[in-house]
């Protein structure tokens, strides 16, 4: 029997797999998806590289923490509501009791030492520089949980990073002031003099600390990672990061209570031992919530085995030429380009497998990607002169300019012969199958995720959209699905940011069939 904690837990993993699709649909198959969750991200927090990226964040912060707070208060002092920085601070350092008082009162005195104008311009460009640089290195550990490989551009980060540090903390103690404001006003105290709407104030203000982490952690878990996150996977995030981050607080606060040893052994270092580890277990607490918001919404990634996918080279092939049908079959109904969100939600793949794919079939001039955000992609030749074969020989080579060639490998002539003969073969009946073919063999076109968002939202309209009839909005929708109105438009043409690419949209084919 192998006892290894990482090959038992994979075994876990596996019987909770096999359990949640045993049982098909309903509440027990989510209390498996639940279980797996669970197993996964205990899996990245034991064995992967959750724990090294809290550390680093621990170092970023202790450099940022002065500079980023200072950037704070010079942007609070001009509204008059630097005051509330301190109480924050103290807030946030209250689990480590009467040490986190006297740490408060350093950090304030720090920002307190600095003067701007003694700076000049190369320290104020180093202090911007500085408190940036936490933000940068928090979506650096967000993109590798999404696994996003690539960041937002610099301009995109500065102006992005510099308006959250600038305008947020504004906008944070602006509601708080706003909201003991209201709640001193003569007739909201006569309303809370009245029960039970007193005791029911009372009850619901022990839950505005939850309720404020929550939404924090809601709002990084959407704004930081560079790609969408949609709000029920970021709000499940947020709620098992603020109720752990929380329940973590009042752990540490008996931890510290209790470490008297600390003091013994390391002085009057202690406090700075204590606030490490406070600050490791918040940041720890953060990126274990992203990941819970990453897996609720790409469930494919619950894996038994962590990191990106390993497909085999047959699933590669099968998943590429599906992936040119879906593009070509939007393409010649004249629908929307479909973006990686869409083919990842459609096809129940890993994104990452799908994203390596359309790099492929772009670097070997098959697709195009647009000039739209998020970016979609459209085919760069026309569907008649791409064959099946193209697609899979694109897959087969991938890799070989850089390492072996086949013919570096020269084989016995019996096997030379026999591996020609399967070559030969499989390119006799994949030539004959092109794009087009394969579209107008197929269902209808899938609705983009675009189109499906904009159909909801006018699904009020009076154009008879959203009658019992129709309850998902979508009849007479750009023709998408009534292919019994011969003169009802095509569908959504190619996003206007797209206007300077290569390929235009064909005519609209109906009735194009669906894979």
């Amino acid at each position: 029997m192998n006892l290894d904690p990482e090959y038992q837990l994979a075994a876990l993993q596996a019987r909770a797999g096999r359990a949640r699709h045993a049982r098909g649909t309903g509440y027990r198959s989510w209390g498996y998806r639940a279980l797996g969750v669970l197993l996964v991200v205990l899996r990245d927090v034991a064995f992967g590289q959750l724990t090294l990226r809290a550390m680093s964040l621990v170092y970023t912060t202790l450099l940022s923490l002065v500079p980023l707070l200072a950037l704070s208060f010079s942007v609070l002092k001009a509204f008059g509501v630097h005051n509330q920085i301190e109480p924050a601070l103290a807030r946030f350092l209250a689990p480590l009791g009467e040490r986190g008082d006297a740490v408060t009162d350093q950090i304030i005195q720090f920002i307190g030492n600095m003067n701007v104008g003694v700076l000049g311009s190369l320290g104020l460009a180093l202090l911007l520089y500085t408190a940036i640089s936490l933000v940068q290195k928090i979506e650096v550990s967000f993109n590798y949980i999404w696994h996003v490989p690539e960041p937002r551009s610099f301009g995109t980060r500065f102006s992005s990073y510099l308006s959250v540090l600038l305008v947020g903390p504004l906008l944070v103690f602006s509601a708080l002031g706003l909201t003991a404001a209201a709640t001193s006003i003569g007739v909201v105290q006569g309303l809370l003099a009245i029960e039970p709407l007193g005791w029911l104030a009372a009850e619901a203000g022990k839950l505005v600390p939850y309720a404020l982490i929550i939404g924090l952690f809601a709002f990084i878990y959407i704004f930081i990672p560079n790609t969408r996150v949609r709000w029920g996977p970021a709000i499940g995030g947020a709620l098992v990061g603020g109720i752990a981050w929380q329940t973590a607080g009042w752990g540490f606060a008996s931890f510290v209570a209790t470490s008297s040893q600390y003091t013994a052994i390391y002085s009057g270092f202690a406090i700075v031992i204590l606030f490490m580890i406070w600050i490791y277990v918040s940041w720890l607490i953060v990126l274990i919530g992203a990941s819970v918001s990453f897996y609720l919404q790409h469930g494919e990634y619950i894996m038994v085995k962590a990191g990106e996918p390993a497909l085999s080279g047959r699933m590669r092939e099968r998943l590429a030429l599906l992936v040119m049908q879906r593009i070509a079959q939007q393409h010649a109904a004249g629908g929307a380009p479909l973006s990686l969100e869409d083919l990842t939600s459609d096809l129940a793949m890993p994104s990452y497998a799908i994203r390596q794919l359309l790099d492929l079939m772009t670097a070997k001039g098959l697709l195009v990607p647009t000039r739209a955000t998020p970016c979609t992609w459209v085919p760069l030749r026309d569907l008649s002169g791409i064959s099946a074969w193209q697609v899979i020989e694109a897959v087969r080579a991938e890799g070989e300019h850089q390492s072996f060639a086949p013919e570096a490998l020269v084989l016995p002539e019996a096997l030379e012969r026999l591996v020609s003969e399967q070559e030969r073969a499989a390119e006799e009946v994949l030539r004959t199958a092109t794009l087009r073919s394969l579209v107008d063999q197929e269902a209808p076109a899938i609705v983009p995720a675009a189109a499906r968002a904009e159909a909801a939202q006018s699904a009020t309209g009076t154009d008879g959209a959203g009658s019992s009839d129709d309850p998902d909005g979508l009849v007479g929708v750009d023709g998408l699905n009534d292919p019994d109105a011969p003169d009802a438009p095509a569908a959504a043409v190619v996003d206007p940011a797209a206007a300077d690419d290569p390929v235009l949209p064909e005519p609209a084919v109906r009735n194009a069939p669906v894979l």
